[in-house]
């Protein structure tokens, strides 16, 4: 199968020509004077024609706004003259069927294609040599070679160790004889196999969804997590005297739990949360993140899209049960729905700038500072005698 100077172009599947009423999948190369020349790039870019009366059912006003050179767009195939090697093409016959079915088999043909092309390319292999062995073997046992690369990512063996060819050779009599083979050796089954893992293994999606909680009873820590604003400056007072902290800790620690009960008074129970993130299993776990005060998000992880939004509806049902018993209230903000990485950056920016605002110093912090630079460079314990004195 090797040779010195491989060809690495060849077409997607075993028949050189498709068929009469089939839809292929086509690049607009140039308009002339009767038609569109299209290369069909299933088919290593055979040269089609689509007449100008081809183009629409309705009447043509413009044939630029119905065809444009570069365009990739599926159509009909109408004629096939395999001997002289004509193909007529027509757009206005396709129908929205006939388009879907089109792009989602050309989109499998074109992966499989990629990677055919990159083994053959790195193991000096000819393209087509490599389709005639182990792609269009693949194609006609599973329908489409894609199928097969699915069960290879887990299963090699069991897909291509069946694929076989024959090799003639000259016997210890000098006879001819035919012995069967491996379709392909060892190092380009393996270069085969860690192509198809790294190109066809399947990623995780990521499943979110947007809701707000809020909670104003004050049932205690355990339920609300809420302590009144007097409460909690006493206590962080107490405790920042206990460990003899200067005067301007125990003064920032009045403002930040002034800044805590502002935050604490949207929290919801921990039981809710909870019971959101308890709705999860190990294939599907639930996270439920602080956005900001109300905002919150559910999000998972998970290789089934409908078993991602299903868990995280079972999840937001579950928390809004639990709030709801302790008079709290449950909004769906965007119902659960897979996100991009786009979509995904964003809420991380989100949540990183609201994190930078949290941490930037408050205006009463200033206040107090100046305040006890107002002072001066007095002795307070002189100024005391004297006072006394």
């Amino acid at each position: 199968m090797a040779t010195n100077t491989p060809n690495l172009e060849c077409r997607m599947y075993e028949a050189k020509y498709p068929e009469v009423d089939m839809a292929v999948m086509i690049q607009v190369k140039n308009i002339a004077d009767m038609g569109a020349y299209v290369s069909l790039l299933e088919y290593n870019n055979i040269e089609g024609m689509i007449l100008f009366s081809e183009l629409s059912r309705r009447r043509i006003r413009s044939v630029s706004s119905l065809i444009k050179v570069g365009r990739i767009e599926p159509v009909m195939v109408l004629r096939v003259d395999k001997e002289k090697g004509y193909i007529d093409l027509s757009k206005r016959r396709v129908s929205e069927e006939d388009i879907q079915g089109c792009e989602e088999r050309y989109n499998k043909s074109k992966l499989v294609h990629s990677i055919m092309r990159h083994v053959a390319e790195t193991m000096n292999l000819d393209l087509e040599d490599l389709y005639i062995h182990v792609g269009w073997p693949l194609y006609r046992k599973y329908g489409h070679a894609f199928e097969a690369f699915k069960l290879i990512v887990n299963d090699p063996d069991s897909v291509l160790n069946s694929l076989t060819r024959e090799v003639k050779e000259i016997g210890l009599d000098g006879q001819e004889v035919t012995k069967v083979v491996p379709a392909i050796s060892d190092e380009v089954k393996d270069a085969l196999v860690k192509n198809i893992r790294r190109r066809m293994t399947p990623q995780p999606l990521k499943i979110r969804a947007d809701i707000e909680m809020k909670c104003f009873e004050f049932d205690g820590v355990l339920h609300i997590k809420v302590l009144p604003f007097s409460f909690a400056s006493i206590i962080f007072s107490l405790i920042s005297s206990f460990f003899n902290e200067s005067y301007d800790r125990i003064v920032e620690g009045l403002v930040y739990s002034r800044l805590v009960f502002n935050l604490f008074l949207y929290l919801p129970s921990q039981e809710a949360m909870r019971k959101a993130e308890a709705a999860g299993n190990k294939d599907c776990p639930v996270k439920i993140k602080l956005v900001a005060p109300p905002s919150y998000v559910l999000n998972t992880q998970t290789l089934d899209k409908e078993q991602g939004i299903t868990i995280l509806n079972k999840a937001i049902a579950a928390c809004s049960e639990e709030i709801a018993r302790h008079k709290g209230k449950l909004i769906v903000k965007e119902a659960a729905r897979a996100v991009s990485e786009r979509e995904d950056k964003q809420l991380a920016e989100q949540m990183a700038k609201l994190g930078r605002e949290n941490e930037e110093v408050s205006g009463d912090e200033d206040s107090e500072e100046e305040e006890d630079t107002g002072m001066g460079d007095i002795d307070l314990e002189n100024s005391g005698t004297g006072l006394t004195e």
